[in-house]
């Protein structure tokens, strides 16, 4: 991980001086006097991940979350010598590493709530009523895919973990928001095309082998959502967003979401009830699992750390 502070002068001796000395660290750059907003010293540094929760605490301690600035990015590559004997001296695996404070940031960044929340579901749960009537695996994917809900998922799972309550209820809050009205405009819709005579109840109630499924909830849908959450969680968590994709495709919820807005519409009251059920089994399912899995990622890497401390390896408080 790249790190880029911005630390008081009255202590960049210290930070640099704390840096320098540790061996998961390197490629060291101080400018001095440079930052304006806030004023301090420039001091930029790549981290090994396993020591990047580490690092971070300690210059929170420092005070340069308040008085200064911290930033991270993510190196692709450090094919450098010194890069790798940074590695070398941290334990553990990259991937293993959870740093803390940056999954806290995404997790507010994803509850904050935008248009583009908005839209991006509402065009999914759109795609995924559309599949509903034409019977369409294809566009059932389709609609996964589009859908934005995990990361808001993601987000209260990591505040119910960490009892962030102020982050649990934003996230909560946006969940039921974005459904909600994803589940209305997409049910206006369905309303509009009736009444042009595109559509009825049939189109609904009608044997559909490739995506009945949607409204029939069993014991596998519960499984695939503990399964999802704990990937999807895993992936962000590891830095592995490519295997995202994976879990958009493997959740229910914006085509349970498609399939109620229909049912509600064109008035399919025995479908209701199961399409409803799909939703609330894979949100609830993904949140459980998400919570879960940050614990035995916490749980993991304290015992792991705990041996070799035993064993004599270094790792800094």
């Amino acid at each position: 991980m790249h790190l880029r502070l911005i630390v008081p002068s009255d202590r960049s001796d210290r930070v640099l001086n704390t840096l320098v000395a540790d061996p998961r660290v390197t490629s060291i750059v101080r400018l001095p006097g440079a930052a304006r907003r806030p004023e301090g010293d420039v001091v930029e540094c790549d981290v090994t991940r396993e020591a990047t929760s580490d690092i971070l605490t300690w210059l929170k301690a420092q005070g340069l979350y308040d008085e200064g600035s911290v930033a991270l990015a993510s190196v692709d590559a450090a094919p450098s010598r010194n890069a790798q004997a940074a590695e070398k001296a941290a334990p553990g695996a990259p991937d293993d590493a959870v740093i803390w404070d940056a999954v806290v940031d995404q997790a507010y960044n994803e509850a904050g709530g935008s248009w583009v929340y908005y839209a991006f579901l509402t065009l999914a749960t759109m795609i995924a009523s559309v599949a509903v009537i034409t019977d369409s695996a294809i566009l059932v994917v389709g609609a996964m895919v589009v859908g934005p809900e995990f990361g808001v998922v993601a987000a209260l799972a990591v505040g119910i973990f960490l009892r962030k309550g102020g982050l649990t209820q934003r996230s909560l809050s946006l969940l039921v928001k974005g459904f909600l009205l994803a589940i209305a405009l997409t049910a206006l819709t369905a309303l509009l095309a009736r009444a042009v005579g595109w559509v009825d109840v049939s189109d609904v109630t009608a044997a559909r082998p490739l995506t009945g499924f949607i409204w029939r909830p069993d014991r596998w849908s519960a499984v695939v959502a503990v399964l999802a959450g704990c990937a999807g969680v895993l992936s962000q968590t590891a830095g592995r967003g490519n295997a995202l994709v994976g879990v958009f495709i493997s959740v229910t919820t914006v085509p349970a979401a498609g399939d109620l807005a229909l049912s509600v519409a064109l008035w399919a009251p025995h479908q209701i009830g199961g399409s409803a059920a799909q939703l609330g089994i894979n949100l609830a399912g993904m949140t459980a699992a998400g919570v879960v899995t940050l614990m035995l990622q916490r749980l993991i890497w304290r015992s792991y750390l705990k041996v070799k401390r035993r064993t004599g390896a270094r790792v800094e408080a």
